[in-house]
């Protein structure tokens, strides 16, 4: 991988995410009990071998910028290994950056000077396994000028949800729809589409002769310029990309490590630009053989380790297939199907299920909640009910999503109504 550079675009706001985007952006939203989203891309590139990543940053970064300065400090420049933060410049004109390939078009002088052969352009608020070095050895083999990978997803599903991809029979890229009513299917399989995943792999040369035209967005103006040159491939990423891992198991009472090959896992992607994709994706997690599996040993996700004390369980407190971080204390109450991230208080007497709870939140006694989001440094007030009257929860100040989510924002103070 010496020859190529990652760019990773995360500058999103993340409306649909709103209120947990009200302090951070989208890429700096914990997920999965200790991480944030931007962990997974950045992970992902270090098991691949990718140390060199520049991430390119705009709407409210400094949560960002700081995790990453905490939590992936492998820079040493003299080994040319480094994790980067970009802010927006306006180095070309007076405008920040007005789409994806804009954001890559400002900032050409971070890689046109260097040595390098490719450059690997990624979303940094995706969750999902994929190793790179595929990717690449597929562009190569192909004599591609340009590889996107694309997941296959129903396409009643992909109607008006994706920007879908026509290939022909050898997966060269013939056709592009942003968001079509009536998606091209797969040759030889009429019930899928390819939808873009936004991950883009270009010869060096290619994406700079790009970068002359005009065109602001890479779904909506680049790829449909580059079918015209025959020269762009599309990656099928459940069909290519195969990620096998040691899973920890326990055979006649002892404890081994079994080398398993994780189809699930090779395959699953998820957007989590909503509140109900991102909730429907960290339920993903909870559950005896999740369908997207954080435990594997070959293939880490990296994160910034908090220095808290184990958790514990008193008075009878319990947890029932949850996922709960480092420094909870679960007092006389109980948390089922719900993911606790650290230092997470629940007391006694409170019920919590299928419910997520960031950091530093206290769970009074007496409470019921179910199905909520409760971010940072919330207190939830001895006998509140949360999830269970819709009236009430938008009163509180919270915001309930389309299936009915609540989201409580960071540092409230939630009373009994």
């Amino acid at each position: 991988m010496e020859r190529l550079l990652s760019i990773v675009l995360a500058g999103g706001e993340g409306q649909r995410l709103y209120p947990l985007t009200r302090r951070r952006s989208k890429p700096a939203v914990p997920f999965g009990g200790k991480y944030r989203i931007i962990d997974f891309t950045l992970s992902n590139c270090i098991n691949s071998g990718i140390r060199r990543i520049y991430v390119l940053t705009q709407y409210r970064s400094g949560s960002l910028n700081v995790h990453i300065q905490e939590a992936w400090g492998i820079s040493s420049s003299g080994l040319e290994e480094y994790i980067y933060c970009v802010p927006a410049q306006q180095k070309v004109g007076v405008d920040w950056y007005r789409g994806t390939a804009d954001a890559v078009r400002q900032n050409l002088d971070l890689f046109s000077r260097k040595n390098l052969d490719y450059v690997l352009i990624l979303s940094g608020d995706h969750v999902y396994k994929m190793d790179y070095r595929q990717m690449l050895n597929y562009h190569v083999n192909k004599k591609a000028d340009f590889t996107l990978s694309a997941i296959r997803v129903k396409r009643e599903q992909a109607a008006s949800n994706f920007g879908v991809l026509e290939v022909d029979a050898d997966y060269r890229l013939i056709g592009f729809e942003e968001k079509p009513l009536y998606p091209k299917s797969i040759p030889g399989d009429p019930e899928y589409a390819l939808a873009s995943m936004g991950i883009y792999l270009f010869n060096v040369g290619t994406l700079l002769k790009l970068m002359d035209a005009e065109g602001d967005d890479f779904g909506k103006e680049i790829i449909p310029r580059m079918i015209e040159t025959g020269g762009t491939y599309v990656y099928d990423y459940e069909k290519e990309n195969k990620i096998q891992d040691f899973v920890a198991q326990v055979i006649d009472g002892k404890r081994e490590n079994i080398l398993v090959d994780r189809t699930r896992d090779s395959s699953y992607w998820k957007d989590v630009g909503s509140i109900d994709s991102y909730y429907e994706t960290s339920m993903d997690l909870v559950g005896v053989d999740p369908s997207f599996n954080l435990y594997g040993l070959r293939w880490p996700f990296r994160t910034y380790q908090r220095q808290l004390p184990p958790s514990k369980f008193i008075i009878g407190g319990l947890a029932q297939d949850s996922i709960v971080s480092e420094g909870c204390i679960i007092s006389g109450g109980i948390a089922r199907h719900s993911i606790l991230f650290p230092n997470v208080v629940i007391e006694r007497d409170a019920f919590v299920e299928s419910t997520i709870i960031f950091d530093d939140v206290v769970i009074e006694p007496l409470c019921r909640i179910r199905k909520a989001i409760i971010d940072k440094e919330s207190v939830i007030k001895a006998g509140t009910s949360l999830g269970y009257d819709r009236e009430a929860d938008t009163k509180r100040g919270c915001t309930i999503s389309d299936t009915g989510i609540v989201v409580v924002p960071r540092n409230s103070r939630i009373e009994p109504v």
